[in-house]
């Protein structure tokens, strides 16, 4: 299943030392139109970058805060982004675009031109410069630990950068919702992703590790691959570099002991079962998993006290996640009481648990999840949310290759919820589109529990229209994966309140 790592990114620069962005300087960004990217775009133009954008897919959720300033994302690939008009000093792209489309016509008339070729994490890690750079990593849990730090910064009047693969709120970036936030204070804060060694460019002085686990097949044989690679990653950090390790998932925990990061200064968080007061960092227990929240008594923020917080989410999950915040933040030297207020006050990131609306009794969520670990917390954390609900499982599969090498634990975490879904395969960076279906999922999943109805309708637009006829009032669906899955909360509630309408 996994293919030669060496190709995706052939062709870009390897990661270096991060340089700052020069005044003026050109850089065009293919594939404006992602999270990443659209990133890179944004602090690359608020370094004083002269930036350049396009996208395939034409405008997206996240190409409107390009356009609030100024940055214009042209619709379509063509070689005349790059050799018409002032060439661009260095061009920004995805690496996986290079294993797709190794004869781009934008990479190959770059590579004719001499023009540096750079994954766009590169360029964040350059608007970076003379900041102490925060990383959040791990297979789950990224987006919201990076997106909660930056909110912890901002709420403590840190102003804080950041950049963070879901879109955050307004009130975080000062304007339209975007990836990226622009401050002027000494923390900058990254989502870092280990796929394909996207995150060697970044070389932390706090690192935040959510978890390890197998992820990736494409590019990872299996779980020892992935903690090497993060092993690796770690151990490029400074002498005396601060790690923020959730001890209490399985594969961080095993990585602490490598010799590798015997530099860095450790500090474990964990969700316990009951409160440890002889922490060696911050760990907490679940006192009331409520409805509207989760209450934790936390220790090692306060000389050993405990400290109680309510979080705004909901999800043993997301309590892990705010500690992770919360020892980077302390190691950042914030005040306790600014800790609490962020972490009690965090209005969420893009599609993380987010809901999107209630219509006739029905409430509709949207998440990201897209590994069977990540679905079967979701879920857990909507029970949460909804006590008593019947529970719609709402799947879009994120790649065929991961589909296929996962598909037994696919199964049994959407058996989980109280009825299934399973639309089209979104393929992504995937050349062989033939080794996994919807279908067979949805037969999976029926395999796995034959007493909860199980449907693969096709595309996300049939996906919504089959919900639209087939929930009732007093069911919470919750939609996941990448891809075009979000479109079907939105279409959905949208049809919903059509037919309400029409009554």
């Amino acid at each position: 299943m996994t293919r030669d790592a060496a190709a995706i990114g052939a062709g870009l620069a390897p990661a270096r030392d991060a340089r700052p962005i020069r005044g003026g300087e050109r850089i065009h960004v293919v594939g404006a139109g992602g999270a990443g990217a659209s990133a890179a775009a944004l602090l690359a133009a608020a370094a004083g970058a002269a930036v350049s954008g396009c996208d395939a897919g034409g405008p997206s959720p996240y190409t409107a805060a390009l356009a609030a300033v100024g940055i214009h994302v042209a619709t379509g690939h063509d070689a005349w982004h790059v050799t018409e008009g002032p060439r661009p000093d260095r061009l920004a792209v995805t690496k996986a675009l290079t294993a797709i489309d190794p004869d781009h016509p934008e990479l190959r008339a770059a590579r004719d031109l001499g023009i540096q070729l750079e994954p766009w994490q590169q360029v964040i890690a350059d608007a970076a410069v003379g900041r102490t750079l925060v990383a959040t990593a791990g297979t789950h849990g990224k987006s919201t630990t990076a997106g909660w730090l930056g909110h912890v910064l901002a709420e403590a009047g840190r102003d804080p950068s950041a950049f963070v693969g879901a879109l955050l709120p307004a009130a975080l970036t000062g304007g339209t919702p975007a990836t990226a936030r622009i401050g002027h204070g000494s923390a900058f804060v990254v989502e870092a992703d280990e796929y394909a060694g996207n995150f060697d460019a970044y070389r932390p002085a706090i690192a935040v590790l959510t978890s390890i686990e197998w992820d990736h097949p494409d590019v990872f044989a299996d779980e020892t691959a992935v903690r090497d690679v993060f092993v690796r990653w770690l151990a490029g950090m400074p002498a005396g570099g601060v790690l923020v390790a959730n001890v209490a998932d399985r594969g961080v925990a095993a990585i602490l002991p490598r010799p590798e990061l015997a530099h860095l200064t450790v500090v474990e968080t964990a969700v316990r079962d009951v409160a440890d007061p002889d922490t060696r960092g911050v760990s907490a227990a679940i006192v009331d998993p409520g409805m509207t929240g989760t209450t934790l008594a936390v220790t090692g923020l306060d000389d050993g006290r405990a400290v109680e917080i309510r979080l705004p989410t909901a999800g043993r999950h997301n309590a892990a996640n705010a500690l992770g915040v919360a020892g980077a933040a302390r190691a950042l030297g914030v005040a306790t009481a600014d800790i609490v207020h962020g972490l009690e006050t965090f209005p969420g990131v893009g599609r993380r648990l987010e809901r999107k609306g209630e219509v006739e009794g029905v409430v509709v969520y949207d998440d990201y999840g897209h590994h069977p670990t990540a679905i079967r917390a979701t879920i857990e954390a909507v029970r949460q949310r909804e006590p008593g609900r019947r529970v719609w499982a709402v799947y879009e599969p994120l790649t065929y290759h991961r589909t296929a090498a996962l598909i037994p634990e696919f199964a049994a975490s959407l058996a989980t919820a109280d009825a299934v879904v399973i639309a089209d395969i979104w393929a992504g960076r995937d050349p062989d589109t033939t080794i996994a279906s919807a279908e067979g999922l949805a037969d999976a999943v029926s395999k796995a529990r034959a007493d909860i109805p199980v449907a693969a309708p096709g595309s996300v637009e049939a996906t919504s229209a089959w919900l639209a006829r087939n929930v009732r009032a007093g069911d919470a669906v919750l939609v996941m994966g990448g891809g075009r899955s979000y479109l079907i909360a939105t279409d959905l509630l949208e049809r919903l309140d059509t037919e309400t309408a029409a009554r």
